[in-house]
């Protein structure tokens, strides 16, 4: 084992959840466990930062602070168990050799279970979470793409075209053989249909040969979408049309809702929510999930669906919905990047830039779909701003992020950039490179002179359209130039602090 496997940099979030979840059961244990002392804060408050520090440096030297992400779970449990054994037999030794036994060691063993179970239960969930919105994310393999030009091949004859028709309507109705029929040669052999979930029979077909492939198997029923994705890309030529099929999250929901009678069909729902989307990636049940249902019916967001075929090197051409199902119409415009980090945890980190032009990450937490973050431009160029400089009609936005958002509390992991000097209270928004492109060249120039803010002028002016957010912020801008940053930020911080008290300024 090498220098570098022991001294690493360690991730502050880490390290600040553990102290905390270290002091509230030191806190606890002393608070309300039977003690024979009446003064036990004053007992063991040696004991307790001995304790803390042995716990910090084991911790530190298994590897237990690196960013919590790039960590397997079974990795995290057994180092917890092993920084556990290793702190209470330490303060035993302490007890017993140095302090002559004076610490009682089934409080020390009440200290270490307690953490040990809290610890144990926050990676649980957290890893919960990360699989949840993460689930069936496998490796994107690309490979060197040679003469990608389409192969000629030969027209279905009539005969074998009726029945392509007939197989068609069968699986998927009239509908879907009209609206397939009007944009897309089903006679060509450059044409190729799949019925089924398995890759196989896509990994044998020859490469450029299809200039359209379709799958008229739901991606709900397919385990590994990315991957199907990906193999796909690499059988299409140079702008090669691919066409998929879903079901939303959405429309399924309202189809159980209708199923049931009213009062217990949210319940139903619910449970099945869980079962569908949560159970499949918890590390206890997610073999039997796919062992029961084959990993069937799972639930998708039609933002997850279009972020992972743009993460997947394709463009959205169109989109259309026939009866319950959803229709994706998809042209493949580059390889799929394999080195792209997929990180959907609740605690994310957007690309923002920053003062002099320098981009850094603003911590916040999600309040969107997993893979919306590959969906910027398309919601740009397709529904354009709405009043406050918001998409229209963002997609991306769970129903539990937009109540986040109204109260900023999606915002609270931004005061790690205030501490950590990347942004200061009052200031202009962090806002993304695609953002900062639609600016005027004089206020991108101005804004890259000072650090952006938690509180933006925005909330001071309340502008409503891209143009009046633009004079909003120069206005501010100008005036840090003319008085001074401080003077500026005061002025502007009860400015704030009025309008979102009487004025009800909200976050969208």
């Amino acid at each position: 084992m090498t220098k570098t496997d022991f001294l690493y940099k360690p991730s502050k979030i880490s390290v600040v959840f553990d102290f905390l979840f270290l002091a509230l059961c030191i806190f606890v244990v002393l608070r309300y466990f039977p003690l024979t002392t009446q003064t036990p804060f004053q007992k063991y408050d040696i004991a307790s930062v001995i304790y803390l520090g042995i716990w910090f440096v084991v911790s530190y030297f298994l590897g237990r602070y690196r960013p919590l992400h790039l960590q397997k779970y079974i990795f995290t449990s057994f180092n917890l168990f092993y920084v556990t054994i290793i702190t209470f037999l330490s303060m035993w030794a302490v007890s017993y050799f140095i302090f002559d036994k004076y610490f009682s060691v089934s409080v020390l063993f009440t200290f270490t279970t307690a953490v040990f179970f809290v610890n144990s239960a926050f990676h649980q969930l957290y890893f919960a979470i990360l699989y949840a919105a993460n689930y069936d994310d496998q490796p994107i393999e690309t490979e060197i793409r040679a003469d990608a030009r389409l192969k000629p091949a030969t027209p279905l004859d009539e005969e074998s075209y009726r029945d392509l028709c007939s197989v068609i309507a069968d699986f998927s109705g009239e509908k879907v053989l009209n609206e397939l029929s009007q944009h897309v040669d089903l006679r060509s052999g450059n044409t190729y249909i799949s019925f089924s979930t398995s890759l196989n029979d896509l990994k044998a077909r020859s490469k450029y040969k299809f200039s359209t492939i379709i799958n008229l198997q739901l991606l709900n029923n397919i385990r590994g979408i990315n991957k199907m994705l990906s193999v796909i890309n690499t059988k299409l030529p140079d702008e090669g049309v691919f066409i998929c099929c879903f079901e939303t999250k959405s429309t399924l929901k309202k189809q159980f809702l209708n199923k049931y009678p009213k009062g217990i069909n949210y319940i139903l729902y619910s449970i099945s929510f869980v079962f569908k989307r949560f159970i499949p990636k918890l590390f206890l049940t997610k073999r039997l999930y796919y062992d029961l249902t084959g990993g069937k019916n799972r639930i998708l967001s039609k933002t997850e669906v279009l972020g992972r075929l743009y993460l997947c090197g394709y463009e959205i051409l169109k989109e259309k919905k026939i009866g319950q199902t959803n229709f994706v119409y998809a042209k493949r415009i580059k390889q799929p990047d394999p080195n792209i980090k997929r990180f959907h945890g609740p605690l994310i980190k957007l690309h923002r830039i920053g003062k002099n032009g320098k981009p850094f990450d603003v911590y916040k937490f999600r309040t969107m779909h997993p893979y919306s973050e590959f969906l910027q431009a398309y919601i740009y160029n397709k529904n354009s701003l709405q009043e406050g400089g918001k998409f229209k009609r963002d997609i991306r936005v769970t129903t539990l992020g937009r109540f986040m958002r109204k109260y900023w509390l999606d915002e609270l992991p931004m005061f790690i950039n205030f501490f950590r000097g990347e942004m200061k209270i009052v200031g202009v928004r962090p806002i993304s490179a695609h953002y900062f492109s639609l600016y005027s060249k004089e206020l991108q120039e101005l804004r890259t002179k000072f650090k952006p803010g938690l509180l933006p002028p925005f909330y001071a002016d309340m502008p409503k359209t891209l143009e009046e957010i633009e004079n909003s912020e120069m206005k501010y801008l100008r005036s840090c130039q003319k008085r001074g940053t401080l003077v500026t930020d005061i002025v502007y911080f009860f400015h704030i602090v009025r309008n979102i008290l009487f004025r009800n300024a909200r976050s969208a």
